[in-house]
C-alpha cells in the first residue's frame, strides 16, 4: 500500500482527493495546508500546517502537490530529496531553470516525478492526437481552441492575480492548450500573438504556426462574470472534430456526424472514447509508474521547457 500525503487542500485537490481514496493501491494518510477548515471536509487523516513537519513525521511513497504554482519548485525538490515520488499540479514552474532542478533532483534520489497537465489524459484531447497520428480523416488543415472565463477572485492570498506568483493567464489558463499542442504536434514553428493586459482582466489570442497547419488559440479572464468555457474545432482533410459544450461530435466530409457523446460502445466503429475521469486517468498513471519502478514519460521536460519559453516570451513581446 502506497501512503500519499497532499499538500494544499485548496480548489484542485477536490479532484485529487476521491482519486487516491478510489484507488486500492494508495492510502491518503496525510493532509498539509495552513488553512485548517480545509480539513473538516476529510475526516481521519493526519493533519499538518507546517509542510517540513509532515515530511519528518509521515512515512509517506508519494506527495501530492495542489499548492499555488509559485511554491511547485521548492517543495517538489524537499520530498525528491527525501526519497518521496512527487506529482504536481500544473504548471511546473514560471521559470525554465526550475524543470531541470526538479528533474535533477527526482534522478539523484531515484524517485518519480511528473507535472499533472490533464488534457494529456482527457480522452476527448487524446483522441485528436490519435486521429492525427494515423491520419484516419487525412491531414490537419486548421484548429481552434479556446479557454475562456471570468478572473478568479477567491485564491488564496489572492495569489493568481499577482502575476509575479501565478504569471496570470498564460502560465495558469492557457498552458493547458499550448501544453496539449506541444504534447501532439511538437513545438510550434511560429507564433501571432496579441495580447490585452489591463488590471483585473487578461486576454490572449495567439496563432501556432506549423508547417502544414496553424492552430488559433484564445484564453481570457475578464473582468465580466463571463461562464468558463473550453472548446476545440479541428478541421482535417476529411472531417472536422468539435468538442463543444462538453459534446464531442466528428462531421464527416460524406455528411455523417457521429456524436461521440452519447454513442454507445461499439457505434463508432474504431474510434473509442472513454467514458473516464482525467484527472483519475493521470494520478492512476502516475500510480503505476511508481508501482512498476518506471520514471513517466507521459510529460518530458523538454515539452516542459518549450512551453514555458513559448509563455515567457508573451511577456517579452505582448
Amino acid at each position: 500500500m502506497l501512503k500519499v500525503g497532499l499538500v494544499g487542500v485548496g480548489g484542485i485537490s477536490g479532484a485529487h482527493v476521491p482519486v487516491w481514496e478510489a484507488m486500492e493501491e494508495t492510502s491518503l494518510t496525510a493532509l498539509c495546508d495552513i488553512h485548517t477548515e480545509h480539513f473538516e471536509k476529510y475526516p481521519g487523516k493526519h493533519t499538518y500546517t507546517d509542510y517540513k513537519e509532515m515530511l519528518e513525521k509521515e512515512p509517506l511513497d508519494i506527495i501530492d502537490i495542489c499548492l499555488p504554482t509559485y511554491l511547485h519548485a521548492d517543495f517538489a525538490i524537499s520530498a525528491l530529496e527525501r526519497g518521496i515520488h512527487v506529482i504536481c499540479e500544473k504548471p511546473i514552474s514560471l521559470a525554465e531553470d526550475d524543470v531541470d532542478r526538479i528533474y535533477q533532483a527526482a534522478h539523484d534520489n531515484k524517485v518519480n516525478f511528473m507535472v499533472a497537465q490533464v488534457l494529456r489524459f482527457w480522452p476527448e484531447y487524446e483522441l485528436i492526437k490519435e486521429i492525427n497520428h494515423t491520419q484516419k480523416y487525412g491531414k490537419l488543415l486548421s484548429a481552434s481552441m479556446r479557454r475562456l472565463g471570468g478572473i478568479p477572485k477567491w485564491s488564496w492570498d489572492d495569489w493568481m492575480r499577482d502575476e509575479n506568483r501565478s504569471g496570470l493567464v498564460p502560465f495558469d489558463l492557457h498552458i493547458h492548450d499550448l501544453d496539449f499542442i506541444t504534447y501532439a504536434f511538437g513545438s510550434p514553428k511560429g507564433k501571432e500573438m496579441h495580447r490585452m493586459k489591463r488590471p483585473g482582466q487578461d486576454y490572449l489570442n495567439i496563432i501556432y504556426e506549423y508547417p502544414d497547419f496553424f492552430i488559433s488559440t484564445e484564453a481570457a479572464w475578464y473582468a465580466a462574470p463571463y461562464p468558463f468555457r473550453a472548446d476545440y474545432r479541428f478541421q482535417f482533410e476529411d472531417a472536422v472534430i468539435a468538442y463543444e459544450g462538453e459534446r464531442c461530435t466528428i462531421y464527416e466530409n460524406g455528411g455523417k456526424v457521429i456524436d461521440l457523446t452519447n454513442s454507445p460502445q461499439g457505434e463508432t466503429g474504431d474510434i473509442n472514447l472513454p467514458k473516464s475521469n482525467a484527472y483519475a486517468n493521470e494520478i492512476r498513471y502516475f500510480t503505476d509508474c511508481v508501482l512498476q519502478n518506471t520514471f513517466p514519460d507521459k510529460v518530458t521536460p523538454h515539452e516542459l521547457k518549450s512551453v514555458i519559453q513559448t509563455l515567457n516570451s508573451l511577456s517579452e513581446t505582448c
